[in-house]
């Protein structure tokens, strides 16, 4: 299961180029998922859903963008080239006595997609419009973003899907060890972080040290945090995102 938004190629999706890579069976399937920020945990829930079925045992997830090399670096792009940067992780699923991902919540609202978008390579365009000379033109190849309106959806779609999969498990607020929300806004976390009352230890942010890495942050960020042991057996982790899409999604895992 790969998620990105920065594949090597318009087609076919980096799933297939990474079991080339890493010389897996060629029986294996190879899964794009292509919801920007929130990609990482809509992969994680499907893949939580084929390990709960039965029809695969161990599933290989992975986050990872090159968004660099798509950045408007001059003063034009400067709202989004300060913000985005490069990145990658992963993680492996498989079926289990313990309880583990307890639940996942996705929710999408595509009314809002030109809020946070890259126009091109697009097949909306007519064929008059795919020519040479309209390529050249690289403008709309870069990202756009409304930050004022991803912002105040954010706020309140965070807020939501995490106290939705609290009440999925009949557990409260109080009951989270650790909240590692995707990457995307320091002052997004701390506003999640003051409404749901969580102590600076009950949060993990790494912002500061990467930038918004889109499918790759939640699973460097959990990484990170694993590492520095504040994510221990039986803590319930919540994981939150929203982006591009409008996407939003939550997992609450039992470690």
């Amino acid at each position: 299961m790969f998620a990105t938004i920065t594949p090597d190629y318009f087609f076919p999706g980096s799933g297939v180029l990474l079991q080339r890579e890493l010389g897996l069976d060629g029986r294996i399937g190879a899964l794009d998922i292509r919801n920007a920020c929130s990609g990482f945990i809509y992969a994680l829930s499907v893949a939580d859903q084929f390990i709960k079925t039965g029809m695969y045992k161990t599933i290989l997830v992975v986050g990872a963008e090159i968004q660099s090399t798509a950045l408007d670096i001059t003063t034009r792009g400067r709202n989004t080239a300060v913000i985005f940067g490069d990145g990658a992780g992963a993680a492996i699923l498989q079926p289990s006595d313990k309880p583990g991902i307890l639940s996942t919540h996705l929710h999408s609202d595509g009314r809002f997609a030109e809020e946070l978008y890259v126009k091109d390579p697009g097949s909306s365009r007519p064929h008059s419009e795919r020519q040479p000379e309209q390529i050249l033109d690289t403008t709309n190849f870069k990202v756009v973003m409304n930050g004022n309106q991803v912002f105040k959806h954010a706020v309140v779609r965070f807020m939501e899907v995490i106290n939705e999969a609290l009440t999925k498990n009949s557990l409260k607020k109080e009951d989270i060890s650790l909240l590692v929300p995707h990457q995307a806004n320091l002052r997004i976390s701390q506003f999640i972080q003051e409404k749901l009352a969580l102590r600076d230890d009950q949060v993990y942010n790494n912002i500061m040290r990467y930038g918004n890495t889109t499918a790759a942050s939640i699973p460097i960020a959990m990484s990170e945090a694993w590492a520095e042991g504040r994510m221990k057996e039986n803590d319930v982790i919540c994981l939150a995102a929203f982006g591009s899409g409008f996407t939003w999604a939550s997992a609450l895992i039992r470690w």
